[in-house]
């Protein structure tokens, strides 16, 4: 029997992919947002496609904002930006 493959939706394009192709954005206890990319920081998580166009999608439609229940800085969509076009960070 094959293995479950753990499916995660994408708050840009709102299309349903497998969790390992998505990042992992994280509002953390302390409220500090960064990406995740290995999946495994503690705090609220949302998910992103790899793609700047789908950050800049749910930039425009405040995905982030209501998944984390909280008003996000334009400095935070920079970081995150910037975090996203360095990679694996």
């Amino acid at each position: 029997m094959p293995k479950k493959i753990p499916m995660r939706q994408c708050v840009g394009c709102r299309e349903m992919k497998p969790k390992r192709e998505l990042i992992r954005v994280v509002k953390s206890p302390e409220g500090e947002v960064s990406l995740d990319f290995k999946g495994k920081k503690p705090g609220r998580g949302a998910y992103l496609c790899p793609n700047p166009a789908c950050l800049a999608h749910a930039r425009k439609s405040r995905a982030l904002e209501r998944a984390f229940s909280a008003q996000l800085p334009q400095e935070v969509y920079e970081m995150l930006e910037q975090q996203m076009a360095e990679g694996d960070a």
